[in-house]
């Protein structure tokens, strides 16, 4: 059976540069249009990091389990998920933004026509997707929840993974102290600048994301994991200040 798995549309989605948020930032549909290559351009190595949570994430995959994106905007992450693990998987994509939503829906049309994935629009802070999975993504998603929520929506994904599931969290990170952290930020700071993005852009969107976006420390983030139940806890990608872990539900 031939597998579709969307489409990749990153090189023909606009410049992200041409973005400028006026207000507290929201995933409109101003940002859906440009999210892949905001992406690109404001997470470091973002393919390498991507390629790292697949790689992890096919250890943990079984035939005939559930596969769970938390966040997953336009489709991206499970993109690649899809097209290998389609055929004998179920895969599930939940997002809170509406046009993130329906950009997935669009890209993933005939996959969601063949039963292949679902997506959804929800609310992580009062629901969760009722389904087992042997595999969880959250990627640079549970910063964007408020802190009192956070704790909550790990321990439901852990309520909802197999013995010997996995859960794989990708997040913005603060450094251990504050000089720690002013050094990290200034280097990430540079590598935006690198990648095209003029120093009022970059203004603009740190003043637009605050209060929005709230990191935690890696072993804020850690511990998250531990407490909500998950055993073998450990980092598999880190730069700067975002880093990547995955956790493992006991039992075989």
């Amino acid at each position: 059976m031939q597998l579709h798995a969307g489409s990749d549309v990153a090189a023909v989605e606009p410049d992200s540069r041409q973005h400028r948020p006026s207000s507290k930032w929201a995933f409109d549909a101003e940002v859906t249009q440009c999210f892949e290559d905001m992406l690109r351009r404001s997470i470091p190595e973002h393919y390498a990091m991507r390629c790292a949570v697949i790689d992890i994430a096919r250890h943990y995959i079984r035939p005939g389990g559930c596969v769970v994106d938390l966040g997953c905007s336009t489709g991206g992450a499970v993109y690649s998920l899809l097209s290998e693990y389609g055929k004998e998987n179920r895969l599930v994509a939940v997002d809170s933004s509406k046009p993130m939503v329906e950009a997935a829906r669009r890209r993933f049309a005939r996959d969601i026509a063949a039963g292949r994935i679902s997506v959804e629009r929800m609310d992580l802070r009062n629901s969760y997707p009722e389904v087992q999975a042997c595999v969880t993504l959250c990627v640079l998603t549970l910063q964007f929840i408020p802190m009192e929520h956070r704790q909550v929506v790990v321990r439901e994904a852990f309520r909802h993974t197999v013995p010997g599931g996995a859960f794989i969290l990708v997040e913005k990170v603060l450094g251990k102290s504050a000089g720690l952290d002013s050094a990290m930020v200034s280097n990430y700071l540079r590598l935006k600048r690198a990648n095209g993005y003029a120093q009022n852009e970059i203004v603009l969107k740190r003043r637009s994301l605050e209060g929005v976006l709230v990191p935690l420390t890696a072993a804020w983030n850690e511990s998250l994991l531990t407490v909500a139940g998950f055993s073998e806890v450990d980092g598999f990608w880190r730069w700067m200040n975002f880093a990547g872990w995955v956790g493992v539900r006991p039992g075989a």
